[in-house]
């Protein structure tokens, strides 16, 4: 052989695998590290776009894994007002690994539990997950009770989970600066009161989201040694930017740290995969199609072509697992509901709340 080039697969060159096929011809992105069964219960959390993925997975017949569903008694579209089977456990969106972190171990007694709280006209809101109950809570008692009940269901989650699916979304974040706490968003955006001696951006470096990423699957793995996780990162832009930046390299620069980031990660552990559903979406050779007129949302027909690919790609590597059951009506792990909203292509998306400050 003269040199490593010669020899490789089709696959391996542009012009083989992409430049002269068609997009829809495009296939075997992803070489999985491990199989995913169908009897696995599946935890998905992270951004907007990790929604797609758990629904997606549960009306395959897939065990979608519900942590915290509703009260038995509560109506559906009360459920989803109040944010239940979104993700696997209720707490919103988790846009960065710091986020992710947080929670993690503060669920698992690693970390104190924050005591600040946000008021507005008598009602009371979590700053970690600020729209999490439509009207706020009616008491600060309550607000604590409820994320207790939260962090037992992280727990469980964690405990019995056989996979953990979770999306990177942002670099910037606001936290407070005494004492460190990352928001879930800008105060004074869906609630609180934005403050600018106490309250500071971050559009974390790549070291530091790596760092907060591997703590948090480090006390992951020390609750469930067995626990695998498959990471993607969101193709969704961003709604707005603090960084002082246009919008359009902020995006770039956050997708392009998150994905190396995820990337790393990946290489370092066998038990850690990353599945390429960015690519799929924003690449140029799918050249946009995959997005709705505001080039933003994420059309049904692309979270389609990506789970196709998932599983297209599982089967590759690990064979079939029978007849795929397409369910209209999906449900994830026994007697966990899945909301009506789940069925259809919407997704809750605290970030986009930005867009009512646009000029």
């Amino acid at each position: 052989m003269k040199n490593p080039y010669q020899g490789l697969q089709p696959h391996a060159f542009w012009k083989s695998a992409v430049g002269s096929v068609s997009p829809f011809q495009i296939g075997g992105l992803w070489q999985p590290k491990f199989q995913v069964f169908k009897t696995d219960k599946i935890v998905t959390a992270g951004s907007c776009f990790a929604q797609h993925i758990g629904r997606a997975l549960a009306a395959r017949g897939y065990q979608w894994f519900n942590a915290e569903p509703a009260p038995t008694l509560m109506l559906a579209k009360d459920a989803e007002a109040f944010n239940y089977g979104i993700f696997s456990f209720r707490t919103g969106n988790i846009y960065t690994t710091r986020m992710l972190r947080q929670w993690i171990e503060q669920a698992h007694g690693l970390a104190d539990d924050p005591t600040e709280v946000w008021q507005k006209a008598g009602r009371y809101f979590d700053p970690l997950r600020p729209v999490i109950e439509p009207q706020g809570f009616a008491s600060e008692d309550e607000l604590l009770a409820s994320r207790q009940a939260l962090y037992a269901a992280i727990r469980k989650a964690v405990s019995k989970a056989n996979l953990i699916v979770f999306t990177l979304g942002l670099t910037e974040s606001w936290a407070n600066r005494e004492s460190g706490l990352e928001y879930a968003s800008c105060p004074g955006t869906a609630a609180g009161k934005y403050d600018a001696d106490l309250h500071e951006f971050r559009n974390h470096r790549p070291d530091a989201i790596q760092a907060d990423l591997e703590a948090a699957i480090g006390v992951l793995r020390k609750a469930n040694p067995k626990l695998k996780i498959l990471l993607t990162v969101s193709p969704v832009p961003l709604t707005a930017t603090a960084s002082g930046q246009h919008v359009l390299p902020a995006t770039t620069y956050s997708k392009s740290v998150l994905r190396a980031v995820a990337g790393m990660v990946a290489e370092d552990h066998d038990f850690v995969d990353y599945f390429p559903s960015y690519e799929i979406i924003t690449a140029p050779a799918f050249r946009g199609m995959f997005y709705a007129p505001n080039m933003r949302s994420v059309v049904p027909e692309g979270v389609s072509f990506v789970m196709q690919n998932f599983f297209a790609d599982q089967k590759t590597a690990f064979g079939g697992q029978g007849k795929p059951t397409v369910k209209s009506g999906a449900k994830g792990s026994k007697g966990d509901r899945v909301t009506a909203r789940n069925q259809h292509n919407d997704v809750k998306c605290e970030e986009e709340l930005l867009n009512a400050f646009a000029s």
